[in-house]
């Protein structure tokens, strides 16, 4: 059975704060892990020390991939299996084969896309915690881990001193 992680939610009224708070806990040693709110925060990702994601890649080659098989089977079916000569045009008219090799990539980077994302985000995920219900209207939450009693306290006075209305303590 997985280990339930305790976790602290400061809760911000303004995206701004949250940012300098962000940012600020980084610079103090705390790690938070996450920010939630109804909308994203340019400059987060920076103020978390999130790193790329790895996800743009594989979209990137199976695209292309997606991309080589579809403009490979059309010259291949075109050419080889059902040679037509049409108009005396020439067998593999590539301008022909443009929109098809391009549904190829898409269709091939949508499905990567999919798949890479399910991956990277964990999902489905069998139980989640609602941290705060508004925090999908107007309020955006700064979440720590919470393992240790000794920064317990010291996230609290952290967070109450950068402006947190409300801390809670959530199980996820």
């Amino acid at each position: 059975m997985k280990k339930q992680t305790k976790m602290l939610a400061g809760l911000f009224e303004n995206p701004d704060t949250v940012l300098k708070t962000a940012a600020q806990a980084r610079e103090q040693g705390l790690k938070p892990i996450d920010v939630y709110g109804p909308y994203p925060i340019h400059g987060m990702d920076e103020a978390l020390g999130l790193k790329k994601s790895w996800i743009p890649y594989p979209v990137l080659v199976m695209g292309l991939l997606g991309m080589a098989l579809t403009y490979l089977f059309m010259a291949w079916t075109s050419a080889v299996d059902w040679p037509l000569n049409v108009g005396g045009k020439p067998l593999v008219s590539w301008p022909a084969l443009v929109p098809i090799t391009f549904a190829g990539l898409v269709l091939f980077a949508g499905f990567t896309n999919l798949i890479s994302l399910l991956i990277a985000c964990k999902l489905p995920r069998t139980r989640v915690n609602i941290i705060d219900p508004r925090v999908t209207h107007d309020v955006f939450a700064l979440v720590f881990n919470d393992n240790q009693a000794d920064t317990s306290a010291k996230i609290r006075e952290f967070l109450k001193r950068n402006g947190a209305y409300e801390i809670k303590e959530v199980d996820q």
